[in-house]
Formats: structure tokens, sequence, C-alpha cells
């Protein structure tokens, strides 16, 4: 095996000089989110290999028993001291022994006085360690909370009884805005690091970037990612755009290289994420890739993806820290993948691009107000891992009736490739709103030199429209088609599960109102809404009652931004498959030293269509691949199949599969107890139309092998 290896790292790198080699030292665990700060999700275990992969069976399964319709698990586990920590599709953090799965201990998180419940999307946990002081951080929508490891109680010296307020440190706007942490940040020395998810409609948060003390909980610096008067950057906003605009936030998870002493961050849109009349200019620090010092928050260099971006094409995924051989010597460089499906990789320490990159002409946008920038600049080198344009040549055949049905939509809307502007006709958004790349990561292998990046192939159909003024007197329906019908649609059905649907709400009228107020994730908070106005909302859509006409206010209705838009609308044909061609989701595996595509293949498929001898189509895949120093890559992520599966690195050859119980839609984890090595992964689905399940499976090899 190990030669085996050799000759694959000679044959991908650019050359032999300096020659790649397995870390000898360090990823046997699986401590941190992504496995470690470097963000690589690769194990250097190689008890599970090639040659055996296919007698992997169930060691154990934990269900957590609180799924619920449209629920899903994201949740990346980490494993210390032989304790797996994860959480439940309904707010719940627990401890399993690593081994058997048994409960260890079970916390459900309080929020504002009431328990933590119902999709708040977790994708793991922050760990640090002073002596016998183990501590696991968890975040609950705005509230990050200190856990003693081993027991699951909240730290009481950390913050106020356990937790601190992360909207405590923005004087400018605190107690009025959403913001939550979905994605766990970094540890550096006794600091933690964090992102956040804001809203991406107005009112918004600041996406800031911050680091507390782990022990205390106490602020230490901050990041302003939407640059104040006197900071560099603020030119390419309005003069006070920082006192209102939000968003720009690292909402996908930050990156450590803790021998630099340097953070990477890939940041959001800013809010709104459709219309940028209100805020003309490049806008930095949103869609750019940042490099921090980590003790103190100062700017090292930064690189912009999308200049003024109206296409919601956030950075969705933690930046990844890889090497590229260059002139027979290897380049500590660190990589970022994109919605668009491209791969950068720039200099650690300069941010220079070591591939050419390129700039384009962009064309103007037709709706009032709105100003784009020129020129955009994107990669020659890899090539895009998706198709770029939707053409009619790319649309569905599935059958005649699917692919009519398909071509009169799309002769109706723009489909101009990258950055056609939104429109009141109707754009087609090519790779997706979703990617392209998501949240999963990318997996790297540091002794190839392989980067592997599974894509999204998915066209979404794109309306702005214009939002009008509330004048005289209003009800509950036209208040909730002001304020929430952009992501929950006009009949309440959302787009599960990132907009739920509100057609079956657990809650109740009070319930409803402070989540109105207060905002949740990417959801704004509302805090200028009557009363009035706000037991309207409820009413409309907890009883369908439109209820007594009120009189319009300043504080009916979200700000005065003139556009909103209809909401996030793939585009499907009649029977609800891709109305594009296969395929329509891949995992690929890009050489870094040369830029080229080793492998590609198809991942995921629709059970239906295979039973029906539809060749393999792929799917829309959500979740990360792991690689592992034996020549295995694992990855769930396909929401349709339910499949779990194994791959040669070196080939892209299927080596195993497995049927979950739900979707694994998330990145899985490889650890190893007492000798013996598990691949974990939670089983949560609640993914394009998928069943949602409440489980966490392992994986191993027959003890007796």
């Amino acid at each position: 095996m190990r030669s085996r290896l050799f000759v694959v790292a000679c044959l991908v790198g650019a050359g032999c000089g300096d020659i790649r080699k397995a870390p000898t030292t360090g990823y046997e665990g699986w401590e941190a989110f992504g496995g470690g700060p470097d963000q690589i999700q690769y194990s250097r275990l190689d008890q599970i290999h090639p040659g055996n992969v296919s007698q992997l069976e169930v060691a154990w399964t934990y269900e957590t028993g609180d799924e619920f319709r449209g629920s899903e698990i994201q949740c990346n586990p980490i494993v210390i001291d032989g304790l797996l920590y994860g959480s439940s599709p309904n707010g719940r953090v627990f401890a399993l022994d690593a081994a058997t799965g048994e409960e260890v201990w079970t916390r459900r998180l309080e929020v504002d006085g009431a328990p933590l419940t119902g999709r708040s999307k977790n994708r793991g946990f922050m760990h640090w360690r002073d002596g016998d002081d183990s501590r696991i951080y968890a975040g609950a929508r705005h509230l990050l909370y200190a856990l003693d490891a081993r027991t699951g109680e909240p730290v009481a010296g950390f913050g106020n009884e356990g937790a601190i307020d992360l909207r405590s440190d923005l004087p400018e706007r605190a107690g009025s805005l959403s913001i939550s942490l979905n994605t766990p940040g970094v540890v550096y020395g006794n600091l933690l690091i964090l992102g956040s998810a804001v809203s991406e409609t107005l009112p918004s948060a600041p996406g800031y970037i911050r680091a507390y003390d782990a022990r205390s909980g106490e602020w230490h610096w901050t990041f302003r990612t939407i640059p104040h008067p006197g900071e560099p950057g603020h030119e390419t906003w309005p003069e006070d755009g920082w006192k209102t605009l939000g968003g720009a936030n690292s909402w996908a998870g930050l990156t450590l290289d803790a021998d630099r002493g340097l953070l990477y961050a890939g940041t959001g849109s800013a809010a709104f994420d459709f219309w940028g009349g209100n805020r003309p200019g490049d806008n930095l620090y949103a869609n750019s890739l940042l490099c921090l010092r980590a003790d103190g928050g100062e700017l090292v260099w930064h690189h912009q993806f999308v200049r003024h971006d109206v296409w919601d094409m956030d950075i969705p995924t933690s930046p990844v820290l890889v090497t590229a051989m260059r002139d027979g010597r290897l380049i500590d460089a660190v990589s970022v993948s994109t919605k668009m499906s491209q791969v950068y990789v720039f200099d650690r320490e300069t941010g220079e691009s070591l591939f050419p990159l390129k700039e384009i002409e962009t064309a103007q946008s037709d709706v009032a107000g709105e100003v784009l920038a020129q020129r955009q600049v994107v990669p020659v080198k890899p090539p895009p891992l998706g198709r770029q344009r939707l053409t009619e040549a790319e649309l569905t055949t599935r059958t005649p009736e699917a692919h009519a049905a398909v071509l009169k939509r799309f002769r109706q809307v723009r489909s101009d490739g990258l950055f056609t502007p939104p429109s009141l006709q109707g754009t087609i958004i090519f790779p997706g709103f979703d990617g392209g790349a998501e949240w999963g990561g990318q997996a790297f292998d540091p002794e190839t030199g392989l980067l592997y990046v599974n894509v999204n192939e998915m066209a979404w159909i794109h309306r702005l429209v214009e939002r009008g003024e509330l004048r005289g007197s209003v009800n509950g329906k036209r208040l909730y088609q002001r304020n929430c019908a952009a992501c929950h649609l006009d009949d309440l059905s959302g787009t599960p599960p990132t907009f739920p649907a509100l057609t079956e709400l657990a809650m109740n009228s009070q319930e409803l109102g402070a989540l109105v107020r207060g905002g949740a994730g990417r959801m704004p908070a509302f805090p200028a809404l009557s009363p009035e106005a706000v037991a309207a909302i409820a009413g409309y859509v907890l009883r369908g009652e439109e209820g007594e006409a009120i009189q319009a206010s300043p504080s009916s209705g979200a700000p005065d931004v003139p556009f909103t838009h209809d909401g996030y609308n793939r585009f499907l044909d009649p029977e609800g498959y891709p109305a594009i061609s296969p395929p329509w989701g891949t995992l690929n595996a890009v050489n870094l030293d040369t830029g080229a595509i080793q492998w590609t293949v198809r991942l995921g498929e629709f059970p239906e269509l295979t039973e029906q001898g539809v060749p393999l189509t792929g799917s829309e895949n959500y979740g990360g691949p792991v690689v592992t120093s034996s020549g295995v890559l694992f990855i769930g992520a396909t929401a349709r199949d339910r499949k779990f599966r194994a791959f040669d690195k070196a080939t892209g050859e299927l080596l195993w599969e497995t049927t979950l119980p739900a979707g694994g839609n998330a990145t899985p984890a490889v650890y190893e107890v007492d000798g013996r090595e598990f691949v974990a992964i939670a089983s949560g689905g609640g993914k394009t139309g998928g069943i949602s399940g409440g489980s966490y499976v392992a994986f191993a090899l027959p003890e007796d092998d």
C-alpha cells in the first residue's frame, strides 16, 4: 500500500524533487470541526483501506428520537477522550461513548429562558482544555454556551451563567438584531474566534469576526467586515452604510494556521442579497477571503471574489489549508471553493494566487437604482467543476413532455451565464444558490495534493418584485406578504429546510411573536413592528386569519428597500426533477499542483429513475467528504438515495455503499477507540424532499478482524 501511494504522489505532483509525504503525526482523532483547525477533513488512520472497506458493518446506532417533519442534522461530530459530541434535530447537545454509542449525558440549552427547540442548525462544536478543565462550546441562536465536557453542565464562570450573548458587543445596534452561531469557530490558545449567521435581508446585523476569552467569555477583538470611517475599505460602501447595512459575515466556518498565527475567513454577501442600490460600491469585505492575525484581528491580506454581490454568492465553506507543488517545491497555501464551482488557491502569507486569474466584463442591471461592478475576477485554472451557463442545449430530455415544459419556461427568463443581473423578468442562477460547492467542506490529501470537492448542479429561477409602499390600513395577510413571503412564499410553503414551511408550526401566538421580534439566524428581527402588527402576522400564519385592519406606519414593514424577490425557486420539470440534463451532482478530485481535474464521478441517484433504467444522474448533495491516508474517501451527502459511500481516492472507483436511515447530510468523522477505527455520520435527512431522521450511525470492521 505504501509503495502504491508513493507512486501516486509522484504521478500527480509537478515533480519529485520535493516529495510529498503523509503526515507522521496528528490526524488520528477528530477533535475539531472538519477534523482540525486546518479544515482538510483528512485522517491518518489506516485500519480501513480499499482492500477491506467492503466489510464495514454498523458498529452502533444512536437514535435522538426528536426528529420532526422537515428536520435535519448537519452536525460534524467531534471526539474527545473517548466521547463523541453531537446535536439532535430539536436542539439537544449530547455526549456518547464513541465506541458503543451509549449516551453519557444530554442537555437542552435555553435561550431567553425557554428551551431551544426546532430548526436550530448546528454544524459542530469547539473544544478547549486547560489541565482538568475540558469544555465544549455550543451555539444556541444568539448565545454561545460553555459546557463541561464530562457532564454537560454549563460552566458558571463563563459569561452569564455559562453563556455569552453574541449581540452584546455590537453597540451600534445591540439587542435588536438576529445573529446566530450555526458553524463553530476555532480555538487559538485561550481565544475562541467566531463568525456568525445573520439575516440576509434588512434589517441585518453586520457580520463582524470576533474573539473571546475561552475561560471567561470576555470580548478580546473584533474585525469589522463593514468598515467604519477611517478604516480601509470604507470607501467601497456608502459613507454611513456601517450604521444600517448588514451581512458580509463568515457563516460557513473559520480556518487556522496555528504555527503562523493566521486566521482565514470566507465571507458572504451584504444584505439585502439581491438588490444593492442602497449600498453602491464593491462592498469590501463581503464575498472575500480574509487573512487576519489570530491574536489581534489585524488584516494581513484579502481577496474579493464577487464585487457588489446581488446573487447571494457567499463563500459557502471553510477555507482549506493545502500545499501545492511549484518548481519542485511545496508551497503552503489556502484554497477556497465557491458556489460558482470555482477553486482558488492562494499563498498563505502573501495572498498571491498560485494560478492565473482573469477579469471579465459584466452586464449592467436594468433594475431601478442598481449599479453593478463592471468587471469581475475569475480563475483560469483549475477549470470550473460545474457548468457556468445554462443554454437550451443543456435542458432536460428525460421525457419529451418534460423537455417541452422546461423549454417554454426557459424562454421566458434570462440566462446569460455568471453575473447575469437579477431582473423583474426572472434570471437563471446557475450554478444555483446552494452551489457549486456548499457548506459540507472539502477534503485535502497532503500526500497526493488532491483536493476533493462535491458539487451541486442545479439551476434556480430568481425574480425581483417591487415591494410597494404600505399606506392606509393593512391586515395580517398584507403584513405577512410585506415582511415574510420573500422567504416563506405567499402560500406559507417555504423552501424547506432552508426556509421552513409555516403551515404546521407547533407554536402559539406568543412564541411566534417573540420569534418575529427577535429573529433567528438568517431570519431578520423586526423589533420595530408594533404589537398590533405582530399579532396580526401571528394570526394569519397560525390560523389563516386576515385580521382586522390596522393603520400602516413606518414600523409596519421591512426597511425601505424598493425590491424584494419571489422566493428561492429551483428550476424543475413538472414531475419535480431538475430542469437540466445530468449530471445533477458530482464528486471531483482536483490536482492542486497542476490545476487539472484528476477525476470526476456522478454522486447520488434518484432510486425511482434507477429502477426505470435511467443511467446514474447524480443529485444535489449536502455534507462533505473525508479522505484517509490508506486510500479511501468517505462521503454521504446525497439525500434522495440516503447512501453512504466509500471511493478509491486515487481513481474515484466506488468501493462500498450502504443505505442510511435518512440522508447523511453532514460530514462524517473518522476516529479510533481502543485500537478500532470508526467512521460516524449523522443521518438526519430532510433535504430536497428526503425523509427526516434523527440517527447517528458508526461503522467499523468486524471485531474479529
